[in-house]
């Protein structure tokens, strides 16, 4: 006879740490947090790029930009949210949202959603997760991924090819055939969109998008590169998801900015938990999955650990 599966979600329930009716009330969606959220996040914003204008005439409009920029790329840990349906219980709010934050972003929504449902599917699984970052096999290769350039050069080309209506192989086995031609739509929208905003600067000669936007989002991308490499990278490449996904302890503005996505072995075990439920699952799951207390640092010293063994 077939053993059930033990997970942490299982083991959670059956020592009575987490019951039944507990996890149906983590799953329940509501539009008024996050609506809340989005106030005090457009505030942040706001002050963010106040900090351009006020350093407009001297060099601290740098620090400035980078700081607007890590704002900006957080935007990612809205849009994934919005991906899974649960930032609101309103289903076109998730949609349109979403949208707004890949065309910050330049990430078109429809396809971050298809590559996104494979990532859940087959989570640290080579050849089949197409978000999958291997361990940097070198110091050199550790510092290339985290300056975002490869990351950049795979966004540019990737909208490319699909506003010219291709894909590769890994994108054809993600997307339904009867998807991906509003996939080539998205890009070729979304591009659209870019040649509009820049015409319009050159019309008006007034290029403040450039340094309100395109600047600081390159700028901000490798904090986002950091981050997201204290997910997976250095976690066995495994099914077992106890053993793939790290959840990472960090500060409650972290935890702002990235819409509570550190508590990331628990979004993978329960997708359909909204991003302000994930704390409490955490409190019931925190006994059964791979938790990095010392936050994003600590991740980081471990995965350059497993980079230098190799050497």
């Amino acid at each position: 006879m077939t053993q059930p599966i033990v997970t942490p979600l299982t083991q959670a329930l059956a020592e009575g740490k987490l019951t039944r009716e507990e996890l149906k009330s983590f799953m329940q969606r509501s539009d008024a947090p996050a609506l809340r959220r989005l106030v005090l996040w457009v505030l942040v914003l706001i002050a963010t790029t106040s900090l351009v204008t006020l350093a407009w005439d001297s060099w601290l409009i740098w620090p400035a930009m980078f700081i607007h920029g890590v704002v900006l790329v957080h935007h990612f840990s809205l849009q994934h949210e919005c991906v899974h349906y649960t930032v609101f219980r309103t289903r076109w709010l998730n949609d349109l949202v979403g949208q707004i934050c890949g065309l910050i972003l330049i990430l078109p929504h429809r396809f971050f959603r298809y590559e996104h449902c494979d990532h859940h599917t087959y989570t640290q699984i080579e050849g089949n997760d197409p978000e999958l970052v291997p361990l940097p096999k070198s110091l050199g290769a550790y510092l290339l991924y985290l300056s975002a350039l490869p990351y950049w050069r795979s966004k540019f080309t990737e909208v490319a090819r699909h506003a010219m209506g291709n894909l590769n192989a890994v994108e054809r086995r993600f997307i339904p055939k009867e998807a991906q031609r509003h996939v080539f739509w998205d890009a070729r929208m979304m591009l659209g969109v870019y040649a509009i905003f820049f015409l319009g600067m050159a019309v008006t000669g007034w290029w403040g998008l450039i340094w309100y936007w395109l600047i600081p989002l390159f700028l901000g991308e490798p904090v986002m590169r950091f981050i997201r490499m204290t997910e997976h990278v250095g976690r066995p490449t495994v099914a077992q998801m106890s053993e793939n996904t790290r959840t990472n302890i960090v500060s409650k503005p972290w935890q702002f900015l990235c819409w509570n996505m550190n508590y990331h072995a628990e979004h993978h075990y329960v997708a359909s938990v909204p991003y302000h439920a994930l704390p409490r699952l955490h409190e019931k799951l925190k006994d059964h999955i791979h938790v990095e207390k010392g936050g994003y640092l600590a991740a980081h010293r471990e995965i350059l650990r497993q980079v230098m063994a190799q050497a």
